[in-house]
Order: structure tokens, then sequence, then C-alpha cells
């Protein structure tokens, strides 16, 4: 009888939800909820490796390869999540992708090492996440809600930067002396136009491909005016095969504590979305068993970003936006998550796929980005605004900000500085961040 029950409670689907966790819905709705999840994440996945191969100038052959490998590392990260290896996992219709959190220390790593220093400090500080599932209710007193805003909000805020220079031109079109032409700045506009045109319907379908929509139409815009040539194209190849370090590693001291700093930050944001996730698909968000989900899900964050790093990719983390797509669609299954692992890492195997979307012109992609960036940091002031605003906390923000935008806005103040803490401090994200901790651990203020 309590076998029954057991299996009982295992079938049963939450109220709002068509198939719940461990439902296995026919092959029609599972492959239908796959292509939704994959329309929501597929351009977040493939923008972040066209950021930084545009800004550190990387050739074509490269570009296309990165972001083939963070197609096929997000499949593989996804898979983790979803099937939950040993204690590696959350078990949950849980999406990882290539964050954008860790583009501005990954751009400083690559100027100062290339490519062997970036996929080094990935590895490295990926055992900063690790390390934190295993110690997550200590750490939450540490990272709490004001300082992980905090953080977020100059991610998006030191982003931006990256996105303009994209709407410009890019690196290539400053050293023409093209940068800023009426072309560049026009082509992104029109794409930012229609993202905020469809973002803006009621029709769901039309909302959840805003992006897709703006960047197919600003591409094939694009070409028509020239921008774009096929035939720098030579070989589309056979497959891309997986090859681990195929650039070199290298293990740069500076590079590390960046990334290991928003390792840290993107491990209490994996907290918020596997709770969410939870919640949404009818799981519970307290007790033993959650805590060792929520647990799984961290360490594999970690784990995931530190394979991607071995095989030539950047660090991932848990998608947000999937939690909205399972609202939506009303599909918790985490075996559809089987379907957006298998068809991202089919995605990254095909060289053509990532050789055309390295064609994009950056005023394309600034269009979008600089959206994109504007959202995480309006993500980041709502988590602030949430806290209660009194004179301490008032004090960290101020501290955070003024020190983290400083580097960002006038980097040479740290020119008489020793290269080392020059470089460690260089990303405003990781000097507000360290700010945003010491201050919100040592400022003692007795409120009246």
């Amino acid at each position: 009888m309590e076998e029954i029950q057991t299996e009982e409670r295992v079938n049963e689907t939450p109220q709002g939800l068509i198939y719940g966790l461990e439902a296995r819905p026919p092959l029609r709705d599972t492959l239908f909820a796959a292509l939704q999840h994959l329309l929501a994440i597929f351009v977040a996945i493939i923008t972040p490796p066209l950021i930084i191969a545009g800004a550190l100038n990387l050739d074509l052959e490269t570009t296309g390869f990165l972001v083939s490998m963070s197609l096929f590392v997000s499949g593989v990260a996804t898979f983790v999540q979803c099937r939950k290896v040993g204690p590696v996992g959350c078990g949950l219709l849980c999406v990882q992708g290539t964050s954008f959190s860790f583009i501005g220390p990954i751009i400083s790593a690559g100027f100062a090492g290339g490519l062997p220093a970036i996929f080094g400090a990935t590895i490295i500080g990926s055992v900063v996440e690790m390390l934190v599932s295993r110690v997550l209710k200590y750490m939450r007193r540490i990272i709490t809600p004001l300082v992980s805003g905090i953080v977020v909000t100059l991610i998006g805020l030191s982003l931006i930067r990256v996105g303009v220079t994209a709407c410009g031109g890019g690196e290539a079109a400053k050293a023409a002396g093209t940068f800023g032409s009426l072309e560049y700045v026009g082509l992104s506009a029109l794409v930012l136009a229609l993202i905020i045109f469809f973002n803006r319907s009621n029709n769901q379908y039309l909302r959840m491909s805003s992006i897709v929509i703006g960047l197919l139409v600003g591409y094939v815009v694009s070409w028509a005016m020239g921008m774009v040539n096929f035939s720098d194209i030579q070989d589309y190849g056979n497959l891309n095969i997986p090859v681990p370090f195929r650039y070199g590693v290298s293990f740069d001291v500076s590079a590390i504590i960046s990334l290991g700093l928003v390792y840290l930050i993107t491990a209490i944001e994996a907290y918020g979305d596997i709770t969410a996730n939870s919640l949404i698909s009818g799981q519970p968000v307290e007790g033993e068993k959650f805590m060792k989900r929520v647990s799984g899900g961290i360490l594999a964050d970690g784990f995931n970003s530190m394979i991607a790093g071995i095989f030539n990719s950047f660090p991932n983390s848990i998608f947000a936006q999937n939690n909205g797509m399972i609202q939506l669609t009303g599909v918790a299954s985490r075996y559809v998550g089987y379907f957006i692992a298998g068809m991202l890492v089919l995605l990254g195997l095909f060289p053509a796929v990532g050789l055309i979307f390295s064609l994009m012109p950056e005023p394309v992609l600034g269009g979008a980005t600089l959206l994109m960036f504007g959202t995480v940091a309006a993500a980041g002031i709502r988590i602030i605004a949430s806290q209660d605003i009194n004179r301490k906390a008032t004090l960290v923000i101020a501290i955070s900000f003024s020190f983290g935008l400083s580097v960002e806005l006038v980097p040479e103040i740290l020119s008489q500085l020793p290269e080392t803490i020059r470089n460690i401090f260089s990303s405003g994200i990781t000097t507000g961040g360290v700010m945003a901790i010491l201050t919100n651990a040592l400022i003692r203020i007795k409120e009246d």
C-alpha cells in the first residue's frame, strides 16, 4: 500500500501544470516544449562568445568554433542538471548556457593572456562555486541579496559599454575610422526597435521570439547593405569535434580572482533560480530535500563551467528565462530537458551554425545586447529595491558603486599600482563586488 501511495505522489501533477516533474509527455508535446525552450535560449547562448570574440578581434574560424562549443557544452550542462548524476545536478527542468555575467572579466583576461588565460581562469575559478555548494548555508550570510543586487547591477552597467561599442561597429570600425557611422548606428537602432516592438506584443510566441526576429531582420538588412560576405567562409567542414584544450591553457592570478568573484555571485543567483524552478514545478522549497537539490544544482553549475573551460568555452550558469517558459507551456517534466540537451549538442557539432552566426555584423548584435545588458542592470536594481534601504544599506550601495564605476570610467586611477593588483581591480565588477562584501560585513550602524 505504501509503494502505491508513493507512486501516486510521484505522478501527481501540481496545479497549473500539464506535465509534472517526473511525467513523460508524448513525443509531440515533448518536442514542442523543447523547441520553445530552445527558441528562448539559443541567442543568449551564442551571444557571449560572439561579443568576446569581437572584443578580442579573433578570426572567423576561431569565433565559429567558440560558438559551436558554447552550444555543445550548454547541451552537456543541461543534461547533467536535469538527469542529476550522483550529487551533481538539481534534477529539475533546468537549462544552462553561457553566462553574460562573466563577459567583462573574460575580455580583460583575454587582453592580458589570450584564450589560454581565459580557459584557465574558467576552470580554476569554477572551484569557488563548487565550494559554495558545500557550505551554502554559511555563504548566504555573507552574500546577501543586497550584495547580489549590487554586483548584478554592476555587471549590467559594465557591459553596456561593450554593447555600445558593438553598436558603433566594434574595435575593427575604430581602427578603420568608421566607428559610429550612420549605417552602423542606424542598423543597431533598427534591431533594438524591432525587439522592443515585438516584446510588447500580447502574442506569447512573438514576445518569446522578439530577440530572434530582431537579429534575423538585422542580419538580412546588413546582408542587403553588403556588410555580410558568405564567401569569407571557405569550408563549412563536416563536424566540429570537441577537442579538450584546443587553444591551450594558462593560469593568470588576476583573471582567476576576477572570475572567482563572479562565480561567488553566480552561486547565489543559481540558488534563486533553482528555488523559483522548484516552486513552479510543485516541489518543496524548504527542508532537507530542497537543500540537497539546490546544493546539487549549484555544484553542477560550477562543475559544468569547469567542463566548459576544458572544452574551449566560457562559464555556464542556469538560465532564469526557462522558469518563465515552464509557466507558459505548463510543462515541468525534466525529460524535456534531455531533448533540449540533445538539440544543443547537435547544433554545436555542425560548424555551419557557428560560422554563419560568426558573420553577424557587430552593430546587429549590439542592438540586441544593449537591451539585454540594460535588462541585467534593471534586474540588479530590482533586487536592491526589494531590500530595506536603511542607512547601512545606503552606505554599502554608495561605496560599492563609487569604487566599481570609478575604475570603469577612469581606469587610469590604477596606473601607479603594481601590475598584479591593477589587473585584479581593473574590473568594476570585481572592485565593486569586493567593496560590497566588505562594507556589508564590516559596517555597523545602530538604527534609531
